[in-house]
């Protein structure tokens, strides 16, 4: 059986009708996600290396994808919306395992291949408490694992488990938000989910910017020339 590609989505509260503007608010919101990536690229982007650029440009294409999905509202805009999102936590966690633990590029790897298992099970595990939250439950072991990372370096580095825990806390506040949407609708119309957006982006450019000072510390410890 093939998939309707171009079947209509609606999930959020202030998309009405399947009109291309029915969620302005949602859509333009996005470009707080691509004004974090410039802003990344112009404040970061001298020091910043492959991995880092590879952030950034992700970041940029959640701003693009997640507009397409909230303009189209349709199943091949969605995946426009997820995948670039998908990308970046893989990304990330590859990042976070290889630098922040020093681990090997393979231990990156296994890692990130082990987050869509791990977060399967977390997220079984979380609808079967809650429910679907909205569709957020796909998202709460995200905060979960930045959380536990945390928790990992708060001895051997102490600001960077502060960053991280930040990180955390503005991604849980960002889900609250992204989770009540469709039940405030008679009190405010537009919904939350906008304000997922915006705290999203702030909370993205934040992770980056804590895994670039992680490294300019790392450099920072290292003995010079002598």
């Amino acid at each position: 059986m093939s998939m309707d590609w171009f079947a209509e989505v609606n999930s959020y509260c202030e998309r009405t009708d399947p009109s291309y503007w029915s969620e302005p608010v949602n859509a333009l919101t996005n470009l707080a996600f691509i004004l974090a990536g410039l802003i990344c690229l112009r404040r970061l982007g001298e020091r910043a290396d492959r991995g880092v650029r590879l952030l950034i440009g992700l970041l940029i294409l959640i701003g693009i994808g997640s507009y397409l999905f909230h303009t189209h509202a349709q199943i091949w805009a969605l995946l426009a919306d997820v995948l670039p999102i998908l990308g970046f936590i893989l990304v990330y966690v590859h990042l976070a395992t290889t630098r922040f633990l020093r681990a090997p590029v393979w231990a990156g790897l296994l890692a990130a291949a082990a987050f869509l298992p791990y977060s399967m099970l977390v997220g079984t595990f979380v609808r079967a408490l809650a429910g679907d939250l909205n569709g957020s439950v796909s998202y709460v072991p995200v905060p979960i694992l930045i959380a536990a990372y945390a928790l990992i370096l708060r001895r051997r580095a102490p600001s960077t488990a502060r960053g991280l825990a930040i990180g955390a806390a503005i991604l849980t506040v960002s889900l609250v938000f992204r989770t009540v949407d469709t039940q405030v609708c008679t009190a405010f119309p537009i919904g939350t989910h906008f304000l997922w957006h915006i705290l999203n982006a702030l909370m993205l450019g934040w992770m980056i910017a804590v895994l670039l000072r992680h490294g300019d510390r790392g450099l920072a410890a290292r003995p010079g020339p002598r």
